[in-house]
């Protein structure tokens, strides 16, 4: 290995930003026999952050530090140097990273404290700390070395809980970037209402159908028995009530986002509901989502009979209807994404390579990858690692 190498400069550049203080600054280095090794910029508010690695000449150590000093006087800067002998490797050398991305709509010191007490804890290292989105959430992430992602996700689970943010651990490598599919449920999810609740208000049966949806969504029930019940309230409706139904559904906030995001970047994106083909299809269409799979009402001269048509979609066929779209899509089920908010989403919440609990049931919280409490569909994106810069470029 060359001297160069051996000896490394640490130089830190702090101060306000300006056009050219860049440019500056190598220009002062641009006459010395030097390489560079590392390199990161950042700029907060007006506050410029320029640190650079370089490999050098001992020899050369006085003179690049008498320079930069004369440097940072012209520009009105900060500039402080560390030379060493040791050799020095950079975050790019490193395998194995994971990122932990934490969202919140206040980031306080408190909960920042807890990740880094237990990544510590968990013997790994905090590499790189940056935030990729800062409205409608605050959303940071840590790049971390030398950690289990299965124990780390463990531990940051119960930080999550205790400091009331999400937080979302995923591996690292080409993994992070490769083809995905997404695959949510509709009622409560996608779409802010529970269809079978708009229906029933129409029948004048509001009240009992809340009541088993609330026990089949907290796993007391089993969901096809009670569909089935929910359903036979209906029997004898005009199946004029879907169309009223249809017209009042509305997106969940970010639905829109998350979807044309996803697809604009070439992922895949997929629906299974509990709810009915009649009802959601007309959005699925609209978003651009052809790939689904709901239930179907019977209906026979106009009315509802109270009865479904085989199949049922319930929490088994949903992590069936997954792995059914992974195979189609060409995706390994490491690179799926499932996001539910009740029982009937454990399985396939399960199966997915990362299963996030979106506004969910303790029981699916407790279950899932990761959980999102924020009502903003679109934060799913931010656990991916796509910045709200790359989502304002794909949406333009």
């Amino acid at each position: 290995m060359s001297s160069d190498a051996q000896h490394t400069g640490l130089i830190l550049l702090t101060g306000t930003d300006a056009p050219g203080i860049t440019q500056a600054l190598f220009s002062t280095l641009e006459p010395f026999a030097i390489t560079i090794l590392d390199i990161e910029q950042v700029v907060i508010s007006d506050r410029l952050i320029l640190t650079v690695l370089i490999g050098l000449s001992p020899a050369h150590a006085s003179a690049i530090e008498s320079d930069l000093t004369d440097c940072a006087t012209k520009l009105g800067v900060d500039i402080a140097t560390l030379f060493s002998d040791a050799p020095t490797s950079s975050i790019q050398a490193k395998q194995g990273l994971l990122h932990v991305v934490a969202l919140t709509q206040k980031l306080k010191p408190s909960a920042v404290t807890q990740i880094a007490s237990a990544i510590t804890a968990q013997g790994g290292n905090i590499e790189r700390i940056f935030r990729t989105a800062s409205y409608p959430v605050t959303a940071v992430e840590f790049q971390v070395s030398a950690a289990s992602v299965d124990q780390l996700r463990t531990t940051l689970a119960l930080v999550a809980r205790e400091v009331e943010i999400d937080i979302a651990v995923s591996p690292g490598g080409l993994a992070r970037l490769a083809k995905k599919l997404v695959v949510m449920d509709v009622d409560s999810t996608l779409i802010q209402q529970e269809v079978i609740e708009l229906l029933a208000a129409k029948v004048g049966v509001a009240e009992e159908v809340i009541a088993i949806t609330n026990s089949a969504m907290s796993g007391e029930l089993d969901f096809e028995a009670s569909l089935r019940a929910r359903v036979a309230l209906l029997a004898g409706a005009s199946a004029q009530i879907l169309d009223q139904v249809r017209s009042e559904i509305r997106l969940t906030p970010g639905a829109r986002t998350l979807i044309k995001t996803l697809q604009k970047l070439g992922h895949e994106v997929a629906v299974v509901s509990g709810g009915f083909t009649s009802v959601i299809e007309p959005v699925l269409t609209e978003l651009g989502i052809s790939n689904y799979r709901a239930n179907t009402l019977e209906i026979l001269e106009g009315k509802l009979t109270g009865q479904l048509i085989a199949p049922i979609i319930d929490r088994a066929a949903k992590a069936q209807a997954l792995r059914e779209f992974a195979e189609q899509a060409g995706v390994s089920l490491e690179q799926t994404i499932a996001i539910g908010d009740g029982a009937n989403d454990l399985d396939m919440i399960a199966a997915a390579g990362l299963g996030i609990a979106f506004n969910a049931k303790p029981a699916v919280r407790a279950v899932a990858d990761s959980s999102l409490s924020a009502p903003y569909l679109d934060s799913v994106l931010y656990l991916l690692g796509i910045t709200r810069e790359d989502v304002e470029a794909a949406n333009i």
